[in-house]
């Protein structure tokens, strides 16, 4: 029997970010695959499909304004589905602190879960680390200034890789 493949949250803004920060996971996410064998938890994919069913005739984003109590009752789920994915599924976590991160929360909270249960986080970022808050520099296992540095990393310490970390 083979091992299981390894699982990567990708991880950052989306609320405040241009085009809620699809294509740097849509790259990553087939980055992982292709090179590594690893599977992905893209939350721009799932939450697309999650708000499709939830809210189909309406923007989600609109909801905020439009209905408060709603937009929260469905970002309550969002955060649900994410802590649940990132405890029991993921292996690992990709971050990407930027700016749009920097101004929101759900990226800080995932960041928190994975330290909390125990899974490693990459995080690539072109800020000063003493710029990013402390906590979320304490949930960090490692720091990247470029996607390039992480994808060497990845490359050098999980291709064919049965559990994070390890060397293979």
């Amino acid at each position: 029997m083979s091992p299981k493949s390894l699982r990567v949250y990708l991880s950052g803004g989306m609320e405040f970010a241009k085009g809620e920060g699809a294509d740097w996971r849509r790259v990553m996410e087939d980055w992982v695959h292709n090179n590594l064998g690893h599977s992905s938890y893209n939350p721009n994919t799932e939450s697309d499909e999650y708000l499709a069913k939830r809210c189909p005739s309406r923007r989600f984003r609109d909801l905020k304004n439009e209905n408060i109590e709603e937009y929260t009752e469905i970002v309550r789920d969002l955060i649900d589905r994410d802590c649940s994915e990132i405890a029991e599924r993921s292996d690992y976590v990709i971050c990407n602190w930027d700016e749009s991160a920097q101004r929101g929360a759900g990226t800080k909270g995932e960041l928190t879960m994975a330290r909390y249960v125990g899974k490693p986080v990459y995080m690539v970022t072109q800020m000063k680390l003493q710029d990013i808050p402390g906590w979320v520099l304490g949930c960090s296992t490692k720091t990247f200034q470029t996607f390039e540095e992480l994808q060497d990393f990845l490359r050098e310490h999980f291709a064919g890789s049965a559990h994070p970390g390890e060397k293979k």
